[in-house]
């Protein structure tokens, strides 16, 4: 969204302290440039301020993951995203989603990546565990799914479950 106004440090801190997600977005951000510096002091800063993301919103966002414009986390409940992803503008994630690789922190020579592409829409409880993963623009996947495989542009994903309840007279 963009304003007529005149930029405004004052503005901008006035904005990511008014909404609980902005804040979250506004300190991830700033430890993640932190992160991506080469000084020592940088990146401690950096990790402390994601530890303390992690302890107050219940999120873990890794610092190596590259993150476009347009991060929307609905609920701040069990969300993991580890640090070989690299995302597009306009995520969004719901509660309790985890989007991981084996082995965690990025390697920077040739590290697994999980990509995914713009105007991608997690639904509650899904998994994306894998190496290599490439998840097209356009896409939604839905609540409570298991993708361990490459998905296209335009997609909706979903798993079929069948519900099959087992009752035990006694």
């Amino acid at each position: 969204m963009k304003s007529d106004k005149k930029f405004s440090w004052t503005r901008v801190f006035h904005k990511a302290l008014k909404c609980p997600e902005r804040r979250f977005n506004f300190w991830w951000r700033i430890a993640s440039y932190l992160y991506s510096s080469d000084a020592k002091w940088k990146k401690q800063l950096a990790r402390r301020i994601n530890r303390k993301l992690v302890q107050k919103y219940n999120t873990e966002i890794q610092l190596p993951a590259t993150i476009a414009p347009g991060l929307h986390i609905t609920h701040f409940t069990s969300v993991v995203i580890n640090g070989c992803v690299i995302i597009g503008r306009n995520f969004k994630i719901r509660h309790n989603c985890t989007i991981g690789i084996g082995g965690g922190v990025k390697n920077e020579n040739s590290s697994p990546r999980i990509t995914i592409g713009d105007n991608v829409d997690l639904g509650v409880g899904t998994s994306i565990i894998g190496n290599n993963l490439t998840i097209g623009s356009n896409v939604t996947i839905g609540a409570m799914t298991f993708v361990n495989k490459d998905i296209p542009d335009n997609t909706v994903a979903y798993n079929e479950k069948k519900l099959k309840l087992k009752f035990k007279h006694s």
